[in-house]
């Protein structure tokens, strides 16, 4: 493995384990057993090695939607399987990431703010759409404002002032919020297809 990928292979293992603010660039270095200056001839400062790190959490989701979409065969299994990638990638993530982002790294946070907006804003939109297309969802929702609302409210796993971790697990969360939103816009129809996933989760 090159050196500049095994420096951000690491920073990435203990940013999402730790923190961002928790963890220096002597830590890494010593992770890794190599010099500091050594990650300096890759990586200016920290903002810049936390950006890579966004880059690949953001890929990711990008895979994950990808085969979520094409492993479902309607679009409340779309969610449902969403919230399992969701789940899986908030087992390896400090809630803390989240805030150190948007207090100590401005680059990277708007660059996952971007992300959010534009890519799974579309997600979610094409979701609706599909949604009210097999009639599982009712046609009667603005998808427009449905879309900007589930995107808004997915994030709020992360407020920790109005959920304290020490009352709410982020899979409690995403999962008590995602059925909410699902029971709000569904169709009879639909409403059968929740039931089932909802069971066949319970089964696990």
């Amino acid at each position: 493995m090159e050196t500049q990928e095994r420096i951000l292979t690491k920073a990435h293992e203990l940013f999402l384990r730790y923190g961002i603010r928790s963890i220096s660039m002597d830590e890494i270095a010593n992770h890794l057993g190599i010099s500091k200056k050594t990650i300096y001839q890759f990586y200016a400062d920290k903002d810049t090695l936390v950006e890579d790190v966004i880059n690949i959490e953001i890929c990711k989701t990008k895979d994950d939607c990808v085969i979520g979409r094409t492993n479902s065969d309607n679009a409340v299994q779309e969610v449902f399987l969403a919230v399992d990638m969701v789940q899986e990638m908030l087992k390896h993530m400090n809630p803390a990431v989240m805030y150190d982002l948007e207090k100590y790294h401005a680059r990277a946070y708007r660059k996952l703010t971007d992300h959010k907006n534009k890519f799974m804003y579309d997600v979610i939109k094409s979701n609706l759409e599909w949604g009210i297309e097999q009639e599982l969802y009712r046609n009667d929702i603005d998808v427009d404002l449905m879309t900007r609302y589930r995107l808004a409210s997915t994030f709020m796993m992360f407020d920790t002032e109005s959920f304290p971790p020490s009352k709410f697990t982020s899979i409690q969360i995403i999962t008590a919020l995602t059925e909410h939103f699902l029971m709000g816009i569904a169709t009879a129809k639909g409403l059968k297809l929740i039931q089932k996933y909802k069971q066949q989760r319970l089964k696990k």
